[in-house]
């Protein structure tokens, strides 16, 4: 009975809260309006049933109840109870929440990965503070200040938190470097480290660019447009837009950049409250990119501001969509700050392609795990491999203007499905994959050839490096062998393609081309890739 009670409480706590966060919460810039906060104020009452529960409990409860750990409990099972993306951010978890979205963290500035439980740098940002303190790539980091990390078995989580800290603070880092003996002991002074969106911009092909962008930040327009003016130095006449595992970000950026793309007077996206109201965005036609013929690349992880983007392309006739269906996230969240530093994100509209059809998967209310297994049921009934697999009722669909058959309901199908290709996977490959034998494999190779990879400052030179190096794929056959996958040259036979583009483009990686080099040379297994390129040549001719 007095968890029962307690339970009670909770909740009318929380509803309390959930209010008055509500009255001086943002929605896209917008603050509640007086009359609106009158209302909401006004419809409590002076005697409400909140009030009087709360007033019983602190005048005659029988323990004493802190409000604010209860509401850490609450909150999020209140939110629970409603679609899928209204959530509670604790204030421990908020800065690491919104760092990716603000394009910016304060850090030593390097790239690591933990392959075998030791702290690898893979790279180190140009002029940022480890470059400056001598860090190097290939470095291995064995304490930091006086806290030993290799062979602990520390989370990556555990790792970043030591490494980052306020700006102008310090962190003495004990390296272990290659053909060194003893330890070199540096001392980083942590700085400002931007984070960009746009994870790759190169020439793919002739004449043909590619864009990988990774979130939807307050820096993404901007990083985009930079993209886009390096490309067309190099000549390029059409785009690849990579949307690929974006799982969205800011509703605005996603706006700004089919702008950028789409003639005057094209509706973008309109959203629409539990009133009905509708705010419509039009393009302005000051978009510097109308000329440009464009594929934009989707999987079933690409959602909410990818989705808006891919869908405004594709109902305004401008843009070839390429790959598998998407997520399926039409509803848009606002953020409601708490004085102690925590947040609620609140769905309080769902948004529309320019022909009016929502994409908003099903969702069964409080049904979170259920909401998340679409993906699951979707691998099962054969959707990630056929098109014929997926099926949309005749009431969600809708015509462009130039008549292409479009669906609501359930993601953003695209006009040309790419199915995912396992044809090539062996036993042996899933071996040396799953048991990351392939990747520590190139960890050590980038040791090896560090000089050649430090010094290479063109995709060209990479190459040739590869092309100088015949038996680079039978070192990592032995390799393999020794730490427990036998030779199976059936098997390896079937997956070698892959298996040399993944470990060319895995080891190019960890150059300071970073990851223009990595799709470079993912790109001969990329097949939704391949297509892409393939279409937009074609349009050219």
């Amino acid at each position: 009975m007095r968890g029962r009670k307690q339970n009670i409480v909770v909740a009318l706590l929380v509803a309390l809260t959930f209010l008055v966060g509500w009255l001086f919460g943002q929605s896209y810039g917008r603050r509640l309006t007086d009359a609106q906060i009158r209302r909401v104020v006004g419809g409590l009452g002076g005697g409400g049933k909140v009030q009087q529960v709360l007033g019983l409990i602190e005048r005659e409860y029988i323990d004493s109840i802190s409000p604010d750990s209860l509401a850490e409990l609450a909150v999020p099972a209140i939110l629970e109870r409603l679609d899928p993306h209204s959530t509670y951010i604790p204030a421990r978890e908020f800065q690491q929440t919104e760092e990716p979205l603000q394009g910016a963290f304060e850090g030593i500035g390097i790239t690591f990965n933990m392959a075998t439980d030791t702290v690898i740098v893979l790279n180190v940002i140009p002029s940022g503070p480890s470059q400056k303190a001598g860090v190097l790539a290939g470095d291995r980091i064995i304490k930091v200040n006086d806290t030993l990390i290799a062979g602990q078995k520390m989370s990556q989580a555990a790792v970043m938190k030591r490494l980052r800290g306020p700006r102008g603070t310090q962190v003495r880092l004990s390296l272990e470097r290659r053909g060194i003996g003893q330890p070199v002991e540096v001392t980083v002074t942590r700085d400002k480290i931007p984070l960009h969106s746009v994870e790759a911009t190169l020439m793919i092909a002739d004449e043909v660019g590619f864009i990988k962008l990774s979130q939807f930040s307050r820096t993404s327009y901007y990083e985009v447009k930079r993209a886009l003016d390096t490309l067309r130095k190099q000549g390029m006449r059409s785009l690849i837009f990579d949307l690929r595992g974006n799982s969205g970000g800011f509703l605005d950026q996603a706006i700004l950049l089919a702008n950028e793309f789409l003639p005057k007077g094209s509706l973008i996206v309109y959203t629409e409250d539990r009133n009905r109201k509708q705010v419509r965005q039009y393009s302005d036609g000051r978009g510097g990119s109308t000329d440009l013929e464009v594929a934009v690349l989707i999987d079933e992880s690409s959602a909410s501001s990818s989705e808006i983007l891919a869908g405004a392309l594709q109902d305004n006739d401008r843009g070839t969509i390429i790959g598998r269906r998407s997520f399926g996230k039409g509803l848009v969240q606002s953020q409601v700050p708490f004085s102690d530093g925590s947040a609620m994100r609140l769905t309080i509209a769902r948004y529309f392609t320019p022909t009016g059809r929502s994409i908003q998967k099903p969702y069964t209310a409080g049904d979170e795990k259920g909401y998340h297994m679409d993906l699951v049921n979707r691998y099962k009934h054969n959707e990630f491999f056929s098109a014929d697999s997926i099926h949309f009722a005749d009431s969600l669909r809708f015509t462009t203007p130039k008549g292409k058959v479009v669906y609501g309901g359930g993601g953003i199908m695209p006009d040309i499905f790419v199915p995912l290709d396992t044809t090539r996977m062996s036993k042996y490959y899933f071996e040396v994959s799953g048991r990351n034998i392939l990747y520590r494999y190139t960890i050590e190779y980038a040791d090896e050839h560090r000089a050649e990879l430090s010094s290479a400052r063109s995709l060209s030179d990479i190459e040739r490096m590869f092309a100088r190096d015949k038996g680079m794929f039978g070192r990592f056959v032995k390799y393999a062998d020794r730490n427990g996958v036998k030779a199976d040259w059936q098997g390896i036979n079937l997956s070698r393609h892959i298996m040399e583009a993944q470990l060319r483009a895995y080891i190019a990686r960890n150059s300071e081309l970073d990851s223009n080099a990595f799709y470079y040379f993912i790109y001969p297994i990329d097949e939704t890739l391949r297509r892409a390129v393939e279409t937009l040549q074609s349009k050219q001719r």
